[in-house]
């Protein structure tokens, strides 16, 4: 089990029993109070029970985090085709785009930025939570749901 939270529009904090990691697209680093600091740009690693993948896309990074087996997408607003053809398979995408949503079809989308203009354009209503929690993959909902964090 695993939770999803947001406090600011371009963070997004994972929290599970092992580890709390908070991604900051706008400072492109990823915070899992570890010794040696927060860690910046791309590459692969692992903090708890999280695997994560920084992706470089021109000057920004995006993440792909498994937890378990539940693929999670961190890309702001981030539409370039290359990097969406990159993070892959995403089971919940966090995101402003619209573009990226219809692209890669996630389960569960954590809405970030305008979150008004992308239910609008998706034509679905939010479902509005302060921490967004997962149990599984199984527990993840069949037709598409967009969670505005608050």
């Amino acid at each position: 089990m695993f939770e999803i939270e947001s406090k600011a529009p371009d963070e997004v904090t994972l929290k599970t029993k092992t580890a709390n990691v908070k991604f900051d697209l706008v400072e492109q680093t990823v915070d899992g109070d570890l010794p040696v600091g927060k860690i910046e740009g791309p590459g692969e690693f692992e903090i708890g029970d999280m695997a994560i993948r920084g992706i470089q896309t021109g000057e920004k990074t995006v993440y792909d985090v498994i937890i378990g087996n539940v693929h999670i997408g961190i890309i702001g607003g981030v539409e370039e085709a290359m990097t969406l053809d990159e993070l892959g398979v995403a089971d919940i995408l966090c995101t402003s785009s619209v573009r990226a949503v219809r692209e890669i079809g996630p389960k569960v989308v954590i809405a970030m930025g305008n979150v008004d203009g992308m239910v609008t354009e998706l034509k679905l209503a939010p479902r509005v939570e302060k921490k967004y929690k997962v149990k599984n993959k199984e527990s993840l909902p069949m037709a598409m749901e967009v969670v505005a964090l608050s």
